[in-house]
């Protein structure tokens, strides 16, 4: 017998167990998640290094987040399960003129939307807050009190949690093989596991996503992107309490992780595809930027084996697509995180929520994030990508 749903959402990971759960909230309990994989998270989900902040340079970005982080301080509560949110702050090193002028305007920009935790802080503050960090080239730099962490896969499993228990289904190890379209959009989505009739389909299928798009038809520009993490040995170096500290010099940056700490960098010269091995030469590439900011990572030990990798699903303008396909009715898409899928996953499962139930959303004006911005020219711009 063919399986029916009235909403189907294909892919469950962090954004679409989101979504999931926010359909569920709404009062939409037929719903369906597919997952690929034998479990959810196996995706980028599972491989993010967790990050969550409001400092950003756009008002689009600024809303999400500020929308995101709410939901992450009350998450335990409203959802019945632990996101691991801890509110340790960001910290922006500026290095040149250019970047005290970039902190100065973005500063501006996320007061004005009511960013009440972001505050200008000078280098002799910096050297108090994290002294392990050399500072004899910085100028001052930005921080903010409610940017942090979260444990992605705590906060996917409990938005799965608590929307199975409203009713929705899960199906692991469920390839999407096509969609069935007929005069009114959206009639079917076909998988390995038979075909599912339904009226709306969700698109929340990662790096993957732009494969799915083109069973509809539609263009979908997001491209894989390999980004890797390198975690330390335990050390007592940099204190557990630390934020993330970023270098705007080259963009390194780092925060506590265990008993040790977890270090990141975007390599300007990876290039696009799904590579998900990890490269043992890029601990050397990204040890020599530590020693720089941080003269001490000299002495603390690195094991190349335990790196990863995983895949940010980039756009050409490094802003989700978010929304209705408006030439196929019914098919919807949440992808192109571009890096900011996990901190960004509450507010976008409340607007493609918004969106399938009333038509419309009041978290953002989500219409400068429609497909059809790329074919229309009229792309966003975010200076803040990590």
């Amino acid at each position: 017998m063919n399986q029916t749903a009235e909403v189907v959402i294909v892919g469950g990971g962090i954004v679409g167990s989101s979504v999931a759960y926010h359909l569920a909230e709404a009062g939409v309990r037929d719903v369906l998640v597919l997952e690929r994989e034998p479990h959810q998270g196996m995706g980028s989900t599972g491989k993010s290094m967790g990050g969550v902040r409001a400092q950003f340079s756009s008002e689009l970005n600024i809303r999400l987040s500020m929308y995101s982080i709410a939901f992450f301080r009350c998450f335990d509560e409203v959802v019945g399960h632990p996101s691991g949110y801890r509110p340790q702050g960001y910290l922006f090193l500026a290095t040149r003129p250019a970047h005290m002028d970039y902190l100065a305007r973005t500063f501006e920009l996320q007061t004005s939307l009511g960013l009440r935790t972001v505050r200008r802080i000078a280098t002799a503050e910096i050297a108090e807050m994290v002294p392990q960090v050399r500072t004899d080239d910085v100028l001052g730099g930005s921080f903010c009190s409610t940017d942090g962490f979260v444990d992605p896969h705590s906060v996917m499993t409990g938005f799965m949690a608590r929307a199975r228990d409203r009713g929705v289904r899960l199906m692991r190890e469920t390839r999407v093989t096509g969609l069935g379209l007929d005069a009114r959009g959206i009639a079917a989505v076909q998988t390995t596991a038979g075909p599912i009739a339904t009226r709306a389909a969700v698109n929340c299928a990662g790096a993957w996503s732009a494969a799915v798009a083109a069973c509809a038809g539609v263009d979908l520009p997001v491209k894989p992107l390999r980004r890797m993490l390198v975690p330390t040995e335990p050390t007592g170096l940099i204190a557990r309490s630390a934020p993330m500290v970023i270098d705007m010099t080259n963009g390194f940056h780092f925060r506590p992780e265990g008993l040790g700490l977890l270090l990141a960098w975007n390599d300007p010269d990876e290039t696009p595809g799904f590579k998900t091995s990890f490269d043992s030469a890029f601990v050397e590439k990204i040890l020599d930027r530590a020693v720089e900011r941080v003269p001490g990572m000299a002495d603390v030990e690195v094991n190349p084996a335990r790196g990863w990798a995983g895949l940010y699903e980039m756009t050409p303008d490094h802003y989700p697509v978010l929304g209705p396909v408006n030439e196929v009715p019914g098919f919807f898409i949440a992808t192109g995180f571009s890096g900011h899928g996990v901190m960004h996953s509450p507010a976008t499962g409340k607007i493609l929520a918004d969106l399938i139930v009333r038509g419309e959303t009041d978290v953002v004006d989500a219409r400068l994030l429609n497909v059809s911005r790329f074919r229309e020219g009229k792309l966003l711009e975010e200076m803040a990508v990590l």
